[in-house]
């Protein structure tokens, strides 16, 4: 039997604002190319906890390191270079920019030709603008979304400016995908389109994925294992079966169905 390979590493993480606890001595390890979801009633300080990851927040206690390399204290930009990249709960895309240049924007912090041949344009400018274009075509193709990649992103539907909002961060190179509520306000079939495709992008670019989700039918579908937060306390980790059925998850969602 193989060992995976661990990627992500958060010992004893907390946070406060003042004198509130926002996140307290929070403990997760997540494997190279697992699905993970983390779940909580709302409040319960999960996309703070995303904030922690990426940079926005630095800890106040604890550590959190990417494949050995501490993370705390760097700015968010390096963290992205390091290797996460996130969506957020609210779509934050560049809404008058086309899709295409939506995606370039993300794959600019991979580009190889330097800023010196960019101001002079010099062939290595030109080729690696090329080669830009053609690899976001190709996020864009995975997303079914190559036919509107000259229309501006937020004329798009609501559905489409989530699969690109997921491109643009594939489009960074990530080792550990961050995904914040992405089936938030979709459709059934939507969401169940949403499912697959995470199932196809984790499985394409061998990805490691953390996923906040409040439907619990995506989360129970897809992921391997769960963390569950509540008052910024983890309460519950295990297969999706366990936590299907344990009493503290039941309290927290106050007999929500977590099904």
């Amino acid at each position: 039997m193989t060992t995976k390979k661990q990627l992500l590493k958060v010992e004893n993480v907390g946070i406060r604002f003042g004198g509130l606890k926002a996140v307290s001595d929070v403990n997760v390890v997540l494997n190279q190319g697992e699905l993970v979801g983390l779940i909580g009633p709302n409040g319960a300080g999960k996309t703070t906890f995303f904030n922690l990851l990426t940079g926005v927040y630095v800890p106040t206690e604890g550590t959190i390191s990417l494949t050995g390399d501490k993370l705390n204290g760097l700015a968010p930009y390096k963290i992205t270079k390091k290797g996460i990249s996130r969506t957020f709960q609210n779509i934050r895309l560049f809404s008058d920019l086309s899709v295409l240049d939506n995606v370039k924007v993300a794959y600019h912090s991979l580009a190889k030709h330097s800023m010196v041949s960019s101001i002079f344009r010099f062939p290595t400018h030109f080729a690696g603008e090329r080669e830009m274009e053609e690899k976001a075509i190709e996020f864009l193709k995975i997303f079914k979304l190559e036919n509107v990649m000259h229309e501006k992103a937020k004329n798009l539907p609501y559905g489409q400016q989530r699969r690109l909002e997921i491109a643009r961060a594939l489009a960074a190179g990530p080792k550990l995908l961050l995904l914040d509520e992405p089936a938030a306000g979709m459709n059934p079939q939507e969401t169940e389109e949403l499912m697959n495709l995470i199932a196809l992008i984790r499985e394409k670019f061998s990805l490691t994925i953390l996923l906040i989700e409040h439907d619990m039918g995506l989360v129970m579908g897809v992921c391997e294992r769960i963390y569950v937060l509540d008052h910024g306390q983890l309460i519950a980790d295990g297969t999706p079966e366990q936590i299907r059925n344990n009493p503290k998850v039941i309290e927290a969602y106050l007999g929500e169905e977590v099904s």
